[in-house]
């Protein structure tokens, strides 16, 4: 692939401030919102069909379909072989190819694979969790499908610095870790940051702007495995708060999220983590997620502007 690469759209760049710059190759990532009106392209890949932004879709099967409009306008298009409804939902595109597949880029035994052979060892990767190795593959089978050495590059993981507010570890403050999850805007997001700290005492703050997803298949997964404390807050605390009560998984209700920092201090068990992973949206209190990140990060004791990561997302705009 001869020329530089440009990244712009959801990620933080619009789209239209690249419009007189010449690229090669143009990498979008693009919201439900955007790809109901997708044109032609290249590649298009999928990653799930996660209930999301349904206060402004109105429906579940309309997000649907404005999600899937980027398989139909995409010559090539790539999805998770890990996602059976996205595989139904897209059974019929003429050149469909798939990761996180056996026969081609999977995670397996602590490493991402092409096949059978062994690529990458996670233990150099500095993103946490199998959601973000999942990622990972479809990241290296998308250049390779558009020409590029995927093998050669995966190198470059080990390098890798993850977005602002996704799993931020920010440090410790009074015997507590504090992780910014702020990003995280949906229950399955949510459950990915769970899931990415195996063994740790977490108290998790949930909950913001209210957008009507159903967080009932959530609150039955967390009641297998329930966190050490639940903390809801914000717009959406009451309703996410009836769903765990229903599956019987404890929870305490804040006002917001300076409430839900103070409780967290007394309910978290000492040399634990306390989590902000809404699996909501900040509308209801801040402007954006990143502002409730700073908040955040300000409640736990700590200055946004001295943590290197809070600036702006590496990689954007032309390369």
């Amino acid at each position: 692939m001869a020329g530089p690469p440009a990244l712009a759209g959801n990620i933080g760049l619009p789209l239209l401030a690249l419009l007189d710059d010449a690229a090669a190759l143009w990498v979008l990532e693009l919201s439900s919102f955007q790809t109901g009106e997708a044109g032609p392209l290249e590649l298009g890949v999928i990653t799930n069909l996660h209930e999301e932004h349904l206060d402004w879709h109105g429906t579940p099967q309309r997000y649907r379909a404005d999600k899937l409009r980027l398989a139909d306008a995409a010559r090539t298009l790539l999805v998770d072989a890990a996602q059976p409804a996205l595989l139904d939902a897209t059974a019929t595109h003429a050149a469909r190819r798939l990761y996180d597949d056996a026969a081609g880029w999977h995670v397996a035994q602590g490493a991402i694979w092409r096949g059978d052979r062994r690529v990458f060892d996670l233990a150099r990767f500095a993103l946490p969790g199998l959601h973000n190795a999942r990622n990972a593959c479809a990241a290296l089978c998308a250049l390779e499908i558009l020409g590029g050495d995927a093998v050669a590059a995966a190198s470059a993981l080990a390098r890798f610095r993850g977005l602002p507010h996704r799993l931020q570890r920010l440090g410790a403050r009074a015997g507590l870790h504090w992780i910014d999850d702020s990003i995280s805007t949906t229950p399955e997001a949510t459950r990915a940051a769970l899931e990415s700290l195996p063994g740790a005492a977490v108290t998790l703050i949930l909950g913001g702007h209210e957008r009507g997803l159903d967080w009932a298949p959530f609150a039955t997964w967390l009641a297998a495995r329930p966190p050490q404390a639940v903390i809801a807050q914000g717009a959406s605390a009451a309703r996410i708060g009836a769903s765990l009560a229903a599956a019987g998984v404890p929870w305490r209700h804040a006002a917001d999220l300076v409430a839900a920092v103070d409780l967290a201090r007394t309910c978290s068990a000492p040399g634990g983590a306390v989590l902000l992973s809404p699996g909501a949206p900040s509308f209801d209190q801040f402007r954006d997620y990143a502002a409730r990140g700073r908040r955040f990060a300000e409640l736990a004791g700590f200055d946004p502007c001295a943590l290197a990561a809070f600036g702006e997302i590496a990689g954007l705009g032309i390369a």
